[in-house]
């Protein structure tokens, strides 16, 4: 899954993370409490803010929930047995979807202006 986040952010709202995510915030806070991974910063309000390794680590827990099918105990189970080793696969898989959604920009781009 590909996530369109500004990169110049320091700090990502609620709104951001489950827009992004296209999942209600709910969710978010629910994972924050079961995945221990996550530590979002809390502003005086209480609000979570995430940070950009925060955006990483809910990126491998929705590809392992949602996309992948693990029960939470068996994303909890996985996550600390082959953290590295996942990471290191996800990271991969996250650069590879970033350039092929680059292509297929460059691509629509092509294709319009050669219909011009």
């Amino acid at each position: 899954m590909h996530i369109d986040l500004p990169k110049e952010k320091r700090y990502y709202s609620m709104g951001d993370i489950a827009t992004a995510f296209n999942v209600n915030p709910s969710l978010i806070r629910f994972w924050d409490k079961e995945f221990d991974i996550l530590k979002p910063k809390k502003n005086a309000k209480g609000n979570r803010m995430f940070t950009h390794e925060d955006v990483k680590n809910l990126q491998l827990i929705y590809h392992l929930v949602k996309e992948r099918g693990f029960t939470l105990e068996g994303a909890r189970i996985h996550l600390k047995e082959a953290q590295k080793k996942t990471l290191d696969k996800f990271e991969i898989i996250n650069k590879l979807e970033g350039v092929r959604a680059q292509l297929v920009n460059i691509k629509n781009e092509l294709k319009t202006n050669s219909e011009q």
